[in-house]
């Protein structure tokens, strides 16, 4: 399982970590690239930070990196956009391409994906401005979830459990976003599938349940504090275990995505059946991030998994080019 070994350092070249950018994870990103760029140079990498909210794509050209792991979270980062300017520029990179990282980072295409592929994700409404929410709150049933589609890290999410609180919720995310989505809430149990590879050769690491202080796994519990609880594996049926890998790796490929990447699943409590939430293409490295958490599960090192992912580094759209 563990591919780290066979990867020859000096053929990596000169790696930048790209890290930091200006999405509202900044802080976030700092942390998983600091991270990353210790565990590179541990192995013997060439490895260089640079932060893209603070340098331009002009100074990132000018230092001729041979490839860049990418450890950025949120707009700019791990919409799209970065991607392809590095396809512009000729810099291989980590994780999943232009396309792919554009409709994950948009939980609302994301979930029409994965309705045309079958696979299971909570109802849901786009609204705007317009929009009857006294109707769409009949028609999802309270509570609900409201969030801005585009933002990551549980930003701007709020649970609404009664009609009166729906147009502040609605405001709080339409400020943050063009457009909003209201989601059926799940009861149940909250779990994520980190997946390495791509296509056919795709393949889930162990399940990690997540256990939140009063069920609310927000910005402060997911980072900054050791009162949430992880388990990996979770106690949990195999048969279950198996069809939520099994449903994380078709949603990450369903999106096109590769390298890396971290799918949500909730488990509804009253009939265990299962639910796909978001796909992250640049999943979070810090101490308290689940992906490492899952690798050394199977035996993974936070170093080799790095290494591993770096080692995927490609240009996506040249194909014959580097």
């Amino acid at each position: 399982m563990n591919q780290a070994s066979a990867i020859d350092v000096k053929q990596l070249g000169k790696v930048g970590v790209l890290f930091g950018g200006s999405s509202a994870e900044r802080e976030v990103s700092l942390m998983s690239g600091t991270g990353v760029l210790a565990a590179l140079k541990s192995r013997g990498v060439d490895a260089h930070a640079f932060d893209t909210g603070e340098r331009s794509l002009a100074e990132l050209a000018a230092e001729q990196f041979d490839r860049v792991f990418i450890a950025l979270h949120g707009r700019f980062g791990e919409d799209g956009s970065l991607q392809g300017a590095l396809e512009q520029l000729g810099i291989p990179y980590t994780g999943s391409g232009v396309m792919a990282c554009a409709v994950g980072m948009d939980k609302i295409y994301t979930k029409m994906i994965w309705l045309m592929h079958d696979l299971p994700t909570p109802q849901y409404a786009v609204l705007d401005d317009s929009s009857d929410l006294a109707k769409v709150a009949a028609q999802l049933g309270l509570p609900l979830i409201v969030k801005p589609p585009h933002e990551g890290s549980t930003i701007g999410i709020t649970k609404v459990s009664e009609a009166g609180a729906f147009q502040a919720a609605y405001d709080i995310a339409a400020g943050l976003d063009d457009s909003v989505l209201a989601e059926e809430f799940i009861t149940g149990r909250e779990f994520t599938v980190a997946v390495l590879g791509q296509g056919a050769t795709a393949r889930a690491l162990p399940a990690v349940e997540i256990v939140a202080p009063q069920g609310n796994y927000d910005y402060q519990n997911k980072y900054f504090t050791d009162d949430t609880k992880y388990f990996c594996p979770p106690q949990l049926d195999p048969a279950i275990i198996a069809e939520m890998e099994r449903i994380a790796v078709a949603a990450y490929r369903a999106l096109g995505c590769e390298g890396w990447g971290r799918v949500d699943v909730l488990l509804r409590a009253a009939d265990s059946k299962l639910f796909l939430l978001e796909v992250n293409t640049s999943p979070g490295m810090t101490g308290h991030s689940l992906v490492p958490m899952a690798a050394r599960a199977v035996g993974i090192s936070y170093e080799d998994l790095c290494l591993e992912i770096v080692a995927g580094a490609r240009l996506k759209m040249h194909k014959g080019q580097h």
